[in-house]
């Protein structure tokens, strides 16, 4: 009955901090994502896109002489932007555009930039300590993997048995549901 409201705050609190602060650890599928383009652009699968499989894409193609660092005439995986969401830099230049004295962490008086960062910045400074770093963001994916833990660990031995980390995971995320008291309610796995 607890389970519910708990888990509905942590996906809630987690899911606000993993916009605000992406930058550090992107997740998997956003980390994916270049690879996929990347395999998609490569026709000839020699892992790396010259000028002709380039044209496949016309914002790659504008930029290709820019990209390609070493002169090559080809653009290897380093070379490739990284855009996400469809922004060049996603999370980490709007982080950079924020913390105006490049300290490497958003202030109050910084995130004031942003309003609805402002708004959530009291909830996303997980450590008081009243700025938003990379320390909140580790401390809050802590926490989140400690209650996702705490949620599948039904016989609450301390450890995890195929069938409660099955159960957990969910016919979602490749785990078969095995019904039980949850009733379709089970937290999902952590991302790493």
């Amino acid at each position: 009955m607890i389970r519910t409201p708990l888990l509905l705050a942590l996906l809630l609190g987690t899911s606000a901090t993993g916009i605000a602060l992406a930058a550090d650890t992107p997740a998997t599928a956003a980390a994916n994502a270049p690879a996929q383009r990347h395999a998609t652009l490569d026709t000839n699968g020699d892992g790396v896109i010259d000028r002709s499989e380039a044209a496949a894409n016309p914002r790659l193609a504008a930029k290709f002489d820019a990209l390609d660092k070493n002169k090559d005439g080809k653009l290897s995986r380093d070379e490739l932007p990284r855009w996400k969401h469809g922004r060049r830099g996603g999370h980490g230049a709007w982080m950079a555009k924020l913390d105006v004295n490049k300290d490497g962490r958003i202030s109050r008086e910084e995130a004031k930039a942003d309003p609805r960062l402002a708004a959530r910045f009291d909830q996303m400074d997980v450590n008081k300590d009243g700025y938003l770093d990379k320390a909140d963001r580790e401390l809050r994916m802590k926490q989140h993997r400690d209650a996702w833990f705490a949620a599948a660990d039904t016989n609450k031995d301390g450890q995890l048995s195929k069938a409660e980390f099955d159960a957990a995971k969910g016919p979602m995320h490749g785990g078969p549901r095995h019904g039980g008291p949850r009733d379709g309610n089970a937290p999902k796995p952590p991302r790493n």
